[in-house]
């Protein structure tokens, strides 16, 4: 290759990073940014002008026809004209309320913003350079907390729709290098201030402190429904998700199987994302933990839901259940799984895109899961916690995960355990059920 090509090379190098990182304005978004810019400029000179005249018996009149009066004002600002108008006499309420929602959004545009620009990587988020960082956060949340069609964003942001696909799928690239900060397995003092105990304080016997393991977290998963390359769906619809893939149910990749582990308080400790046709349920992570024991705290446990792997350090539920005292053990697991289902359910709450996840790529809706997931434990950081309510589940028959004998014998040991300092409190019916009685340990 010659000096020429060598050249011909670099500036085609040059040209792809310009376009990549520095693109113009098209003349499309260009026409739309002057046409909002004079409507913003005469919505606001009108508001001024309807302030200083004396109050009006029907306020939304006087303003829409002072904007009706103006050549160039279009049905959606008269629209907008008039919702402004009728909130006029409840402006204290409303400004406040407003006020309130801004400083919450605000607040968490710029703790993002903070992560991303301490974060190890610097490289500027790919879109539109005139628009901010601050900006391209507030998109992206946008995205992912409400079910809009990147036309409604398009609108909204006055960005063209193939500009916002590429600025949100950047902003998930760069969220996801935060996955090893966020959410991350505790260790050490860390680990030991999250741990809780397995039985309640009715139920702990006397040397329970001794011989009953504290919990480190909670371990399951749940579905993210996401669209095959077979065809494209209204991401606004109403219909609901599972009535809207009868066509694509079949195939088991029409879903992404989202394996989490948290704490009492909800926080991700552990994240897997694959395929729905992987069949691996938790045993990645009881390898990891068997090869690398000292990840958890000495006399510790996970519970797990049915169909995970039973070891020495994942406890799970009885499948079929012989006794009182396994269906006691399997009560008791139960209670603590709603930590997990309700960690989950806040999840779909705020990012709403994950009801259903209109990608037919894997890896880009891989990219917009963990991003949703590295995101929950960011606002949970902040203090903004969402309380959603938790939907039941569609209950299959799950059978058996893999069990080895040390996690066996470890669960049929605090089973009796539980039971018997169950039974010391409590007296059988004539039916043979146990019905418990108030008692003091």
């Amino acid at each position: 290759m010659d000096a020429s090509e060598f050249a011909v090379s670099a500036g085609r190098a040059v040209l792809d990073m310009m376009e990549r990182e520095w693109q113009p304005l098209s003349a499309g978004e260009l026409e739309q940014r002057l046409d909002q810019a004079v409507e913003e400029i005469l919505e606001a000179d009108l508001i001024t002008e309807l302030k200083t005249q004396p109050p009006a018996p029907a306020p939304t009149a006087v303003y829409v026809h002072l904007l009706q009066s103006q050549p160039t004002v279009g049905p959606q600002l008269l629209q907008t004209a008039a919702t402004v108008a009728a909130s006029f006499p409840q402006k204290e309420e409303t400004t406040e309320t407003l006020g309130q929602m801004e400083t919450v959004d605000s607040a968490a545009v710029e703790y993002i913003k903070d992560l991303l620009q301490s974060s190890k990587s610097k490289a500027r988020l790919a879109g539109r350079a005139r628009l901010s960082l601050s900006h391209t956060i507030l998109l992206s949340l946008t995205l992912l907390s409400e079910r809009v069609s990147y036309r409604s964003v398009s609108r909204r942001f006055l960005l063209e729709k193939g500009n916002i696909h590429r600025i949100f799928f950047s902003f998930c690239d760069h969220i996801n290098m935060l996955e090893e900060r966020q959410i991350r397995w505790p260790v050490g003092e860390e680990a030991d201030n999250i741990l809780f105990p397995l039985f309640s304080s009715e139920k702990r016997p006397e040397d329970a402190e001794q011989r009953a393991p504290l919990v480190l977290g909670v371990l399951g998963h749940t579905q993210i429904p996401i669209r095959l390359s077979l065809g494209k769906h209204d991401v606004e619809t109403t219909v609901p998700e599972v009535k809207r893939m009868k066509k694509e149910e079949a195939h088991l990749d029409s879903w992404l199987n989202l394996e989490l582990l948290c704490d009492s308080s909800g926080r991700f400790l552990h994240c897997r994302i694959s395929k729905g046709s992987d069949t691996d349920r938790g045993s990645s992570l009881r390898d990891k933990l068997k090869q690398h024991p000292e990840l958890m705290p000495p006399g510790s446990c996970i519970l797990a839901k049915p169909g995970y792997p039973l070891s020495a350090h994942i406890l799970t539920p009885y499948i079929t259940s012989h006794g009182l005292s396994e269906e006691l053990f399997n009560k008791t697991l139960d209670e603590h799984f709603h930590i997990l289902d309700q960690a989950v359910a806040n999840l779909r709450a705020r990012f709403q895109r994950l009801r259903y996840l209109d990608i037919g790529n894997y890896d880009r809706a891989r990219a917009v899961v963990l991003t949703a997931c590295v995101l929950h434990n960011v606002f949970l950081d902040m203090g903004q916690v969402v309380e959603a309510e938790v939907e039941k589940e569609d209950i299959t028959q799950i059978g058996d995960g893999e069990m080895d004998n040390e996690g066996i014998c470890r669960r049929d040991v605090l089973s009796d355990l539980l039971f018997k300092s169950f039974e010391s409190g409590s007296t059988r019916c004539d039916d043979g059920s146990i019905r418990e009685r108030v008692f003091t340990i």
